[in-house]
């Protein structure tokens, strides 16, 4: 094993040390990478250095490097080394957490893992259920099937033929489209969600949603959950999580709030007030992939209701070993999964490492080099598009604004000139613009100045094309 272990740590070093000037974007044909495939035809057997060696060197070539520190899109930061020890340490004992007498040292490291996060959202781990998931995708199923389970008391055994009325999902239309593959699969259908108008500062409109519920109710539906969004994708928008805590009280309905990226700001006390009502939830989703620099996946769910996680994923098989109820932990009775990698060592390390203080200062450095990059911007003209206390920024320009082809092709440009990744998105699917996020822990003021720089340069060059074209 000497050489291929070597292979790797030099790769780590490498990156870790910023020895290649690796592109933020690659441009690459399907066709290029399947040629370069052919070589491995898994008949004769290649050393595994050499292997590696190639590999690498393909993943350097061809890969968005969200290590860069101008990798403003979609939340997948730079990751730390932590993280990268923890999942070869993981790949290593390969412990089965399905339940706590096959991996005890796995659980409990898991468990004090995700007490100590969702302590700072102001519940209590121990008297609810928290997992480690898949994904915020997984998490979110999870609540929608618990919130199936507590509103209709035979779908678990007699399935959606049970009710004789449609259930129904509220979530506003600036909220993540987990939800309609959710609906999918629990079999409620893709119609049963709901889609709230988002106000202007893109936030669930709270009046709409009541009116919505009412209109349902009188029409002899069956509304059984609510999702508020904590930290949008598209723009960062926390929706008013008291007010729809309220509304859902008030109608019976599950609470459920959508905190995928936004929740890490509960680790910081300045940004912890943002959140308020979150600790009213029934459910929450929290990622610890998106904005606390672990490697993919690292999702996290927290419920309050024990119980309805007990019934709604309860199963008895003699080959697992008998369940003992002294205060051990047997995840396969009140989760979605079963066999399950040891997917919390990750941000275990991560916390043991560097703390929550820490953590927290870098989110906060990171929530204010959002604020430059939105100063910065209105110095040179460009117009913002979202209110949000997190670091995602919507923007257009007056050259831009209103073409959706012609932000697109921009959003294309800056892609291709290294000058930073950002993408093209809608705002309540109808308001064109640009979005750059900062999540990553290596961005610096230099980096957004670099941008928006960049920005202004191919800003010109397009006044100048369609002076030309004229």
């Amino acid at each position: 094993m000497k050489r291929p272990l070597e292979r790797l740590r030099r790769e780590i070093d490498d990156l870790y040390s910023g020895k290649w000037e690796l592109p933020i974007t690659s441009e690459v044909s399907p066709e290029e990478i399947r040629r370069r495939l052919a070589a491995f035809d898994f008949r004769d057997p290649v050393p595994l250095e050499e292997a590696l060696d190639e590999v690498a060197a393909m993943l350097r070539r061809w890969t968005q490097h969200n290590q860069h520190s101008r990798h403003f899109g979609l939340f997948t930061p730079a990751t730390e080394f932590s993280g990268v020890a923890a999942d070869a340490l993981a790949a290593l004992y390969n412990p089965q957490l399905a339940t706590w007498d096959m991996a005890p040292a796995a659980n409990e490291i898991e468990r004090w893992t995700l007490s100590a996060i969702f302590k700072r959202f102001g519940v209590d781990p121990d008297s609810g259920i928290v997992s480690f998931t898949s994904g915020g995708a997984e998490a979110n199923h999870t609540a929608a099937v618990m919130a199936l389970t507590r509103r209709f008391p035979r779908y678990g055994e007699d399935g959606l033929r049970s009710l004789s009325f449609q259930p129904l999902i509220y979530i506003s239309e600036e909220g993540h489209h987990s939800f309609e593959k959710i609906a999918h699969k629990t079999g409620i259908g893709r119609l049963s969600v709901r889609s709230v108008p988002a106000r202007r500062d893109l936030k669930l409109d709270v009046p709409a949603l009541q009116a919505m519920i009412e209109e349902d109710i009188n029409d002899g539906k069956a509304p059984f959950m609510v999702v508020a969004t904590a930290g949008t994708t598209n723009a960062g928008a926390i929706d008013p999580l008291p007010e729809i805590d309220l509304i859902c009280k008030r109608n019976g309905l599950w609470f459920h709030v959508d905190a995928a990226w936004g929740g890490a700001a509960a680790l910081s006390d300045r940004l912890r007030p943002e959140l308020e009502g979150i600790e009213r939830a029934d459910s929450i989703t929290c990622d610890a992939h998106k904005w606390l620099g672990v490697p993919n996946a690292a999702g996290m769910f927290y419920s309050c209701h024990r119980e309805i996680a007990r019934v709604a994923f309860r199963t008895a098989a003699d080959y697992v070993p008998p369940c003992n109820d002294d205060g051990r932990v047997y995840p396969f009775l009140d989760t979605m999964q079963w066999s399950r990698r040891f997917i919390g060592l990750k941000v275990f390390l991560m916390l043991a490492e560097l703390g929550i203080p820490r953590l927290a200062a870098r989110i906060e450095r990171m929530t204010d080099l959002g604020d430059h990059m939105r100063r910065r911007l209105q110095q040179a003209g460009w117009k913002l598009l979202n209110p949000t206390p997190l670091p995602v920024v919507c923007f257009t320009h007056p050259k831009l604004e209103g073409d959706d082809r012609l932000t697109g092709a921009f959003a294309d440009r800056i892609q291709r000139s290294q000058i930073a990744y950002i993408t093209k998105t809608r705002l309540r699917g109808r308001t064109t613009c640009l979005r750059a996020c900062i999540t990553n822990r290596r961005s610096r003021e230099e980096d957004v100045d670099h941008f928006v720089e960049g920005l202004n340069e191919c800003l010109e060059r397009v006044g100048l094309q369609a002076a030309g074209a004229e």
